[in-house]
């Protein structure tokens, strides 16, 4: 038994497809088939039940995938830490952030990385949340950029900056008008939002009460797509109005007098961005640098107003 031949029943797990698998390891078909027969033949069980349409995990083959993926875990540990024993900024720092952080948060924090540790390469991920988690969980990522709160069994936080909510308005909207708006007036049926499963939608639901579903009076349009940026033209189209963090409002290239923003109604609404990494991660020093970087960006300097 080796840990390649883990990891192979562990990605055929996953793909249920001997083709997609094998892509996955980076190996020839052939080669995966006879690593997971030997596997199979050195336990004396079947993990895996094979069709001419479909891979099934048996049952005792669901127990020894799970176990499999935690001895690669800790393997992946054992790796980190020896790493870490020579030089905590110079193995690759895997960083995932949430949708609505990483496209105004990663070009300048990026840069500032590569500045404060050289050596270090990056690798970038946007996802949901809950991807971000399991695969933070998994040893896929060494830390993510998340909204708060956020909790998970042996995870470390620590919030790196708080921001407020705007409102984007087409430019021809009346509430352009105010000076601020107010939170209970988003019940109108032209808030645009973003679909179910992104933690920026529920945060806004939660900082407008109005919105809430089950509201019988609310008729707020959800859009089905994974970016802010979708949001946005549609505002810019005259489509309706939405809510945007201070981060992303600025970041767009729309002529002047399409869209207007507003701040809403001390107090603000607001978010706190954090980061999330786990408590065995053996590279403090890499965590540190990662902080201060974010840190330095324009999300990480705006004041919030009581």
């Amino acid at each position: 038994m080796t840990l390649t031949e883990l990891r192979y029943i562990v990605a055929l797990a996953q793909a249920q497809h001997f083709g997609r698998a094998a892509e996955m390891c980076h190996i020839s078909q052939p080669t995966l088939s006879v690593g997971v027969k030997k596997l199979e033949e050195d336990l004396g069980v079947l993990i895996f039940e094979r069709s001419k349409s479909a891979v099934r995990v048996t049952p005792v083959g669901e127990a020894i995938v799970a176990q499999a993926q935690r001895v690669l875990e800790q393997a992946q540990t054992i790796r980190e830490l020896a790493q870490a024993g020579k030089n905590q900024l110079t193995a690759p720092l895997r960083v995932g952030a949430i949708y609505t952080v990483g496209p105004y948060l990663f070009p300048q924090m990026i840069p500032l990385l590569h500045r404060s540790a050289p050596d270090m390469p990056l690798y970038i991920e946007e996802n949901f949340t809950h991807v971000l988690r399991e695969k933070l969980r998994k040893g896929e990522l060494d830390v993510i950029i998340i909204a708060l709160p956020y909790q998970d069994a042996d995870v470390l936080t620590k919030a790196v900056y708080e921001e407020p909510f705007c409102v984007l308005l087409p430019a021809e909207h009346p509430w352009t008008k105010k000076d601020s708006i107010d939170s209970t007036m988003l019940n109108d049926k032209s808030l645009l939002l973003l679909g179910e499963g992104h933690c920026f939608r529920d945060q806004v639901l939660e900082a407008c009460p109005t919105t809430l579903q089950g509201n019988p009076n609310n008729r707020y349009t959800t859009v089905e797509a994974s970016s802010l940026e979708t949001i946005r033209h549609m505002v810019a189209s005259g489509l309706g109005v939405s809510v945007l963090p201070l981060s992303a409002v600025d970041n767009h290239r729309y002529a002047e007098g399409v869209i207007e923003v507003r701040p809403f109604t001390a107090p603000a609404p607001t978010r706190t961005v954090a980061i999330a990494w786990r408590a065995t991660f053996p590279r403090p020093k890499a965590i540190d640098v990662l902080m201060d970087a974010i840190r330095q960006c324009d999300a990480a300097q705006v004041t919030i107003e009581p």
